[in-house]
C-alpha cells in the first residue's frame, strides 16, 4: 500500500536569508525544514500554508504567488518505516511575506524558527523540500517544475 500526502510549504526570502524551522521526532536527532505541513481535507493550500507559517513560527504569512508543485514518490526501503511501504508526498510551494518575529510551535513538531543565510543552508541537514523550494524561488521557473533532489548525506526525504 502506498501512502500519500499533500502539503502546502511556505518560501520566505528576506536579505539573502530563507526562514527555516527545524523538524524533531522520534525518528532522527532533527534536521531543518521550511515552514508547512499537511493540507487539512478541504482546506486549500493556499490557506493551509498561511496557516501552517502561523503554527510553525508565530508569525502572519502573506502569499505572495505560486511558485510551483513538487511530486515525490519514496520507495519503501528509503523511509524510516519500511513496513508502511511506499510514500507519494505532493508539495505546493508559495512565495510568503512574513511579518512578525518568529518564535517556536508550541507543543509542536517544529522548534527554533530561525532566519537562516542562504549560503549557510548547503551545510545543514535539511529536508529535500528546501532544497525544491530555493530552486523554484530563486529559478522561477516557467513551468513550476524543477529537476528532482538527490537525497543522501545532509540532505533527507
Amino acid at each position: 500500500m502506498t501512502t500519500f500526502r499533500l502539503a502546502a510549504y511556505a518560501v520566505s526570502i528576506e536579505n539573502d536569508r530563507v526562514l527555516l524551522v527545524r523538524c524533531t521526532s522520534a525518528f532522527d536527532e532533527g534536521h531543518w525544514s521550511l515552514p508547512g505541513g499537511a493540507v487539512e481535507h478541504g482546506e486549500d493550500p493556499f490557506e493551509a500554508v498561511v496557516r501552517e507559517v502561523a503554527e510553525e513560527t508565530g508569525c502572519d504569512g502573506e502569499v505572495e504567488r505560486l511558485l510551483g508543485v513538487d511530486s515525490r514518490f519514496i520507495p519503501a526501503a528509503e523511509r524510516h518505516m519500511p513496513e508502511k511501504g511506499p510514500h507519494q508526498n505532493i508539495g505546493v510551494f508559495y512565495r510568503v511575506r512574513i511579518t512578525g518575529e518568529p518564535r517556536p510551535e508550541p507543543n509542536g513538531a517544529t522548534v527554533d524558527p530561525v532566519w537562516t543565510p542562504l549560503a549557510d543552508v548547503a551545510g545543514l541537514r535539511r529536508a529535500s523540500l528546501v532544497d525544491v523550494g530555493l530552486a523554484l524561488a530563486l529559478g522561477t521557473p516557467p513551468t513550476g517544475h524543477v529537476a528532482a533532489v538527490p537525497v543522501g548525506g545532509l540532505v533527507l526525504h
